[in-house]
């Protein structure tokens, strides 16, 4: 099996779907001449010319209407936003137009479209360029919402979810699309809103998805396991529709819970995680659901404070010793 960056999974999933379905077309700011501001449509203007791969102007409100009527005519767009924080000049369109137009319509019109980009924070880009905004479309009836962890579950939810009859929130992370992993040439789909157990463990499940699984994660679960605790990861991979049943099994047999999410605590999805496993595995916990989430602060400019801001590994750490020497 070769391996290969997360970029290029994003890639092989669209042109693959492409070369399978001719309603499919992507549209975007760079997608096309530039082949992507991170390089994730390399060629494709090449093979698929530039009625499929259309570059367009910076005017999110604008392409994105564009997509949402052509998706209700029966093409199936994915649109590229360069960073889902420039989604908010599209929201009207995403929130009002795609996830709505189905119930609106009495079931005649459905909008199969990928609305894709990249979110949350990427290193020292201020404030207004690293924020999560997963929970936000989460809460709208209408969309789903896929936050993959590494490139062979992105490949297989993109094509997923290009070939899904409902709109799709497909969100990335720029720091991630260098990361490489095993990924079999042969075509695979993954389900969306089916969680992935990715380390089995008997202590304590920790939950989480997208880059807070391999950059902090993952990390933690092995330093913990050095000090002999055994964590399960869930890796949630859909936050709408949320596989809970998954969530609640691992608890009922590890007794602790933590959730790991890189947005702001209020109204989060690590909110709405730990709702749900103290209503339904309320008499198996040992001890209170913790979270760690960012701070709740505009996220600053200065690399430490960035590093003390976000979910870390020392974090993440702490979180699971307090619900390991909580006693009920």
């Amino acid at each position: 099996m070769r391996e290969i960056a997360f970029r290029d999974a994003i890639k092989e999933a669209m042109s693959e779907e492409m070369r399978r379905d001719e309603r499919v077309f992507l549209m975007g700011e760079e997608v096309a001449e530039y082949n992507g501001a991170y390089k994730a449509s390399q060629g494709m203007l090449d093979e698929f010319g530039p009625k499929r791969v259309i570059d367009t102007p910076i005017a999110e409100l604008g392409f994105a209407g564009i997509g949402v009527g052509a998706a209700a005519n029966g093409l199936r767009p994915i649109i590229e936003f360069m960073t889902f924080n420039f989604s908010l000049v599209a929201i009207d369109q995403v929130i009002n137009s795609a996830a709505k137009m189905l119930s609106m319509s009495g079931g005649q019109y459905n909008v199969p479209i990928v609305f894709r980009g990249p979110t949350g924070n990427a290193g020292q880009l201020g404030a207004q360029h690293s924020q999560n905004f997963e929970n936000w479309f989460a809460n709208t009836p209408g969309l789903k919402v896929v936050v993959p962890a590494n490139p062979y579950d992105a490949k297989g939810l993109l094509k997923s979810s290009i070939r899904d009859n409902d709109p799709v929130i497909f969100m990335e992370s720029e720091v991630m699309y260098g990361d490489k992993m095993e990924v079999p040439e042969e075509e695979y789909l993954i389900p969306i809103g089916k969680a992935e157990i990715k380390r089995k463990g008997t202590d304590v499940t920790i939950v989480s998805f997208g880059k807070m699984i391999p950059r902090v994660v993952i990390p933690a679960i092995d330093e913990l396991a050095k000090q002999g605790i055994s964590a399960e990861l869930i890796d949630l991979r859909t936050v709408r529709p949320i596989d809970y049943a998954t969530v609640i099994e691992s608890v009922k047999k590890t007794n602790r819970c933590v959730v790991v999410e890189e947005a702001w605590p209020l109204a989060a999805i690590s909110s709405e995680i730990t709702y749900h496993v103290q209503r339904f595995a309320f008499d198996y916990l040992d001890a209170p659901v913790m979270r760690v989430n960012s701070r709740d602060v505009p996220l600053p400019y200065a690399p430490t404070l960035i590093e003390e801001i976000l979910p870390n590994v020392k974090r993440t750490i702490e979180a699971v010793k307090a619900v390991m020497y909580k006693k009920k």
